[in-house]
C-alpha cells in the first residue's frame, strides 16, 4: 500500500489476509505499539461508528486522539479556510488523520498536501475503503470464505458508497456473483458494472428481493441515501426493500445479514431476533471494524 489509504482497489489479496490475521491477534491480545503516536480524525459529514471505532482503535494501540465530528462547523473551515490549508496544519499536529468528507474526491485532494498519512473515512458518493475492508473482513470470519460466494446487495446502490467499495474488494476474488437489488431509480452505476466485468465477476439485477434471499450466503443491505438524492428519488425509493421477521425466514441458515449501519427502515426485525438469531451479523460487522482498523493503524503509522 502507498502511504495513503484513499480507495479500496490499493489492497491487494495477500494484503487483506495479513490483515485480517493481525485483526485476529489483536482481538486476543491488543497492543501498545502506537504509544506517542497522535491520530487526528477529521470528520465533515456525521459519523458513529467509522469515527469512534477508528478513535476506540487508536486508543487501544497506545495512542491518542484529537479532532473533531463536524469540522464543516467547528474548524476554521467555516472562516473560508481551504482545505488544503487545513491538512497542511493538522498534519504538523498529528501522525495521521482520518477524513470524512462530504465531496467526492476531497480525501484524495487532501492527501496531496498532507505530510502525513490520510486515511479515506468516507468522500461524498465516492468510495469509504475501510468499510469494504472490515466487510470483507466480516464474510471471511463469518463464511469462512471469500471466493465462491454469492452476494445480494440491497437499497441505494446509486449514492452508497460501501456497496461501491466492497465491489472493487469482491472483484479481487473468483467464482464471486453479485445480485444487485435496487428501486429502479437507484441502481448500481455503469461503472461499477463495467469494473466488475473486466474482473470476470457474474452479477445480476433483480427487483424482487424475496426472490434473491434463499439463494444467497450474504445479504448486505443498505439504507436509502435521503442526504444525498433528492425528494422525489427518496420518495419513490423508501421503504421498498426491507427485511423483517416474516422474510428472515427465506434467509438459509447459514447466511448472513449485513449492514453498515445505520439501519432504519430497510431493517425492521424484532429486538429478539436481531438478538438472538445467528444470522443477525451487522452488529458484529461493526465491532469488526474496531480490529481491523487497530491493524491498519498499526501498520500504516509504523510504516510511515
Amino acid at each position: 500500500m502507498t502511504k495513503h489509504l484513499i480507495k479500496s482497489q490499493q489492497f491487494t489479496k495477500e494484503h487483506l489476509f495479513n490483515l485480517f490475521n493481525r485483526a485476529d491477534e489483536l482481538r486476543i491480545s491488543p497492543s501498545d505499539s502506537l504509544n506517542g503516536k497522535v491520530l487526528t480524525t477529521l470528520f465533515y459529514e456525521p459519523s458513529t461508528r467509522t469515527r469512534l471505532s477508528f478513535e476506540s482503535a487508536m486508543l487501544k494501540m497506545g495512542g491518542q486522539i484529537m479532532g473533531t465530528e463536524n469540522a464543516r462547523e467547528f474548524s476554521s473551515a467555516s472562516k473560508g479556510e481551504s482545505l488544503a490549508d487545513t491538512i497542511r496544519v493538522i498534519a504538523t499536529y498529528s501522525d495521521a488523520i482520518v477524513m470524512r468528507h462530504n465531496k467526492e474526491g476531497s480525501v484524495e485532494k487532501a492527501s496531496e498536501v498532507s505530510d502525513v498519512p490520510i486515511i479515506n473515512g468516507g468522500d461524498g458518493k465516492g468510495q469509504h475503503p475501510t468499510q469494504a475492508l472490515l466487510d470483507t473482513y466480516t464474510i471471511y470470519r463469518e463464511i469462512g470464505k471469500l471466493d465462491n460466494i454469492k452476494i445480494a446487495m440491497v437499497g441505494d446502490l446509486a449514492s452508497g458508497r460501501t456497496v461501491r467499495s466492497l465491489c472493487y474488494l469482491l472483484g479481487k476474488f473468483s467464482g464471486v456473483k453479485i445480485v444487485f437489488v435496487s428501486p429502479v431509480n437507484l441502481k448500481i452505476s455503469q461503472e461499477i458494472k463495467d469494473y466488475l466485468e473486466k474482473h470476470n465477476i457474474e452479477f445480476s439485477e433483480e427487483d424482487d428481493l424475496e426472490k434473491v434471499l434463499p439463494a444467497v450466503d450474504v445479504v448486505y443491505m443498505t439504507r436509502i441515501q435521503k442526504e444525498r438524492i433528492s425528494q422525489e428519488d427518496y420518495e419513490e425509493a423508501k421503504g421498498k426493500f426491507v427485511i423483517n421477521d416474516a422474510n428472515l425466514e427465506f434467509i438459509s441458515k447459514g447466511a448472513i445479514i449485513m449492514h453498515p449501519l445505520p439501519h432504519v427502515e430497510e431493517i425492521d426485525i424484532s429486538i429478539d431476533k436481531e438478538q438472538n438469531d445467528s444470522r443477525v451479523a451487522y452488529f458484529r460487522q461493526a465491532e469488526n471494524g474496531l480490529y481491523i482498523r487497530m491493524a491498519l493503524l498499526e501498520e500504516l503509522l509504523l510504516a510511515n
